[in-house]
């Protein structure tokens, strides 16, 4: 098992201090802020944590003050309720004596007897005939800037295989939409509620960098103020986030200094694994620095 994926199965792995109370912590990779994905997904171990044998079908949370990296995240469980078909999680994540995250999880039971259908997955190149992650960077290092190119080079557990490469290197206006394969670097338990999590970790990643299409930017961009505000996922069906998956972002609108996202997560047999939300900051700053 890679020593990525080592650190992001131990960053998931909280300490139970009480019956409700959980802690977390932070890679030392020197980030100023604990990436959002993070919390989602220690918030959302630390709500499984309290549920017996029920997977969880959604979770929707705020962000409300950027994470301190240097010091632990406590997380405090409400057990809202506790039904025969679906149980229902309240968590706040705390540093520094104040919330910095909420959210509410809901756990149900499997129904197999049940209506189905889905959408189809779009139509897009398989992954194994995108660049990979070291073949991009080689590919892409002579021209694009140095935060991309620190991007790229930057080790982590996810490895991402964009299927439209443009938005890195140019500054030109694009359709607001995105399609991204994604998979875990090396193979996870078999813990569902462990892919759940990294699947979490995960949704974060490039979702509010499809709002930026359409103006001809990006979050590498200095003179943006970038935060998310809150995130949502609904998961539909078993996966395996050590399997590729296709994340289908778009970005419907932006407005009133706030970009709305929303993406379709497919197994690469075309199932229909789990949707996404998310609404962000996206302000100008008063003094533009621009790469």
């Amino acid at each position: 098992m890679t020593s990525q994926i080592n650190i992001l199965l131990e960053t998931l792995d909280l300490e139970q201090l009480e019956v409700n109370l959980f802690r977390g912590r932070s890679p030392q990779v020197g980030w100023q802020r604990v990436f959002g994905g993070q919390v989602v997904a220690q918030a959302l171990v630390a709500a499984t944590r309290t549920v017996q044998d029920l997977p969880v079908h959604s979770l929707h949370g705020y962000f409300l003050v950027g994470g301190d990296p240097t010091v632990p995240i406590i997380f405090e469980v409400d057990r809202i309720r506790d039904g025969k078909s679906y149980v229902t999680r309240r968590v706040v994540a705390i540093q520094h004596g104040r919330a910095i995250f909420s959210m509410s999880a809901s756990f149900h039971a499997p129904e197999p007897d049940s209506l189905v259908h889905q959408v189809t997955m779009p139509d897009v190149p398989q992954p194994e005939s995108l660049p990979s992650q070291t073949e991009l960077k080689d590919a892409f290092s002579d021209r694009a800037p140095d935060a991309v190119k620190r991007y790229w080079e930057r080790q982590r557990a996810l490895e991402l295989r964009p299927v439209d490469f443009r938005h890195y290197v140019t500054r030109e206006t694009l359709p607001p939409h995105q399609n991204v394969w994604l998979k875990a670097t090396d193979t996870l338990p078999d813990d569902p509620a462990i892919h759940a999590a990294v699947l979490a970790y995960a949704s974060d990643m490039t979702l509010l960098d499809t709002a930026l299409f359409a103006h001809g930017k990006s979050v590498f961009d200095r003179d943006l103020q970038l935060a998310s505000l809150d995130h949502a996922i609904w998961f539909h069906r078993p996966f395996r986030a050590d399997e590729w998956l296709l994340y289908a972002q778009d970005s419907p609108t932006s407005f009133g200094a706030r970009g709305f996202t929303r993406g379709s997560i497919y197994s690469q047999s075309g199932v229909l694994v789990a949707s996404t939300t998310q609404e962000g900051v996206i302000r100008r700053k008063k003094t533009a620095e621009t790469l």
